[in-house]
């Protein structure tokens, strides 16, 4: 069997597997599980090298359904990883994430690659860090009723397959201490450039070693925005290529399609975010707020996104509110709330390196419009995009099927649309 034969079907068996764990809204059927990370390793030191990128502890964690070998077990080896990032106003923040290195040679152009994966939405408790579900990928929690999936290391093992190193990052405030910054674009986007940061550092790799980002959804948004604050924030890195699925870039018009569907929820986590960043908001969400709304963005602060389905799953936010108007109506009231959401919009600078974004065109969550509009902004600056168009027909609108499975169909090109940037001539 040929390398690219190879690849394919590596790609079918993931896609086939990925079909079944997200293509049911995230709700799998897994045996439950505790989490086994020790809690005290998310906690950092009153002390730590504040440098973006970082390295602050790290631990060996054992890869789910690992085969023991030498030098590498396979699919990788992991280590659990802290590293120092910031937060949107340039505060210092400690963020955990996996390094893997994979078991399988670098077969293309140059030294191996390392790409930073950016996990689509997994929840804002922090046993739902993605971290914590590398040696097992479910998990429950029975003291506070959470049910967490790391899907995404289904994705991680088609690039550890094809040879690359991977660090996923576990994103600011989920794992560590403090709210998760939920689509948080400058948060997000910091916490993906640091990974890359900081899995050069951990590696003892030179500075100029070849970096690509890979990202769906959350994480579609979270490389998106890495993508485009690079220049700025990053500008060491060499960064030759980003794939960008569905990237919640308007979070105004994601709020709309999202309300009602199977993950109304994730909204909750957005507005605590919002709330943890900019103070003047919360007094706002208590007047506006029903005791329904407020006991719901009290649990969703700790909730995982299984659970957070099977608790609000189709429920609408007007629910939440005492004047039962949506979350959306109470937004287009306050200008605080219009400058927070308006921060958050992705598409105002140019990406350094080429970007793959995949959009469906009828994703019942993240708008292709609003996606399509982050390429017009992108290209009318001279940014190098190519885009996907997913065309699978409606299926169950509002289940958010039609959210997952252009992530599974959209595999093999962006998995094609790295290696040919990584192979591409200097």
């Amino acid at each position: 069997m040929s390398y690219g034969e190879c690849v394919k079907s590596h790609l079918r068996a993931i896609a086939i597997a990925a079909a079944v764990v997200i293509g049911s809204g995230t709700l799998t059927s897994f045996t439950a599980s505790t989490a086994s990370a020790a809690p005290d390793f998310y906690t950092p030191p009153a002390k730590y090298d504040t440098s973006p990128g970082s390295i602050i502890k790290s631990r060996s964690t054992p890869i789910f359904l690992q085969i023991p070998a030498n030098p590498r077990p396979f699919p990788g080896k992991g280590t659990t990883v802290m590293y120092t990032s910031k937060l949107q106003d340039g505060t210092p923040a400690a963020v955990t994430g996996t390094y893997i290195e994979p078991f399988a040679p670098w077969r293309g152009r140059g030294a191996r690659p390392t790409i930073v994966m950016a996990p689509g939405t997994i929840g804002q408790g922090d046993e739902c860090a993605p971290s914590k579900l590398v040696s097992f990928p479910v998990a429950v929690d029975t003291k506070n009723l959470t049910l967490a999936s790391n899907y995404e290391q289904l994705f991680a093992n088609l690039l550890l397959y094809q040879g690359y190193r991977v660090l996923m990052t576990d994103y600011i405030g989920l794992g560590t201490p403090g709210v998760h910054t939920y689509v948080n674009r400058v948060e997000e986007g910091h916490a993906v450039l640091d990974g890359a940061r900081a899995a050069l550092k951990y590696g003892k790799l030179p500075a100029d070693s070849p970096v690509g980002f890979w990202g769906y959804s959350q994480g579609g948004g979270a490389t998106a925005s890495a993508a485009e604050m690079a220049s700025s924030y990053a500008p060491e890195l060499n960064i030759k290529g980003t794939y960008s699925g569905a990237p919640p870039a308007d979070l105004q018009k994601v709020l709309k399609a999202v309300d009602g569907s199977s993950i109304t929820g994730v909204i909750g986590y957005t507005v605590n975010g919002l709330v943890a960043r900019y103070p003047e908001l919360g007094p706002l969400i208590q007047k506006e707020a029903s005791p329904a709304g407020k006991a719901a963005l009290k649990k969703l602060a700790t909730s995982c996104i299984g659970d957070t389905a099977f608790r609000y799953g189709f429920h609408r936010t007007s629910e939440w509110t005492t004047s039962r108007k949506s979350l959306f109506e109470i937004s287009q009231k306050y200008p605080q709330i219009q400058k927070a959401l308006a921060e958050q919009l992705i598409g105002k600078s140019k990406p350094n390196a080429p970007v793959l974004v995949d959009t469906g065109i009828n994703d019942d969550i993240i708008p292709h419009g609003q996606v399509l509009e982050m390429v017009r902004s992108w290209r009318a600056q001279g940014a190098d995009v190519r885009v996907v168009n997913d065309g699978t027909p409606p299926i169950f609108p509002s289940l958010a099927v039609n959210h997952a499975l252009p992530y599974v169909f959209s595999t093999l090109p962006a998995s094609q649309f790295l290696y040919d940037r990584f192979n591409a001539p200097s």
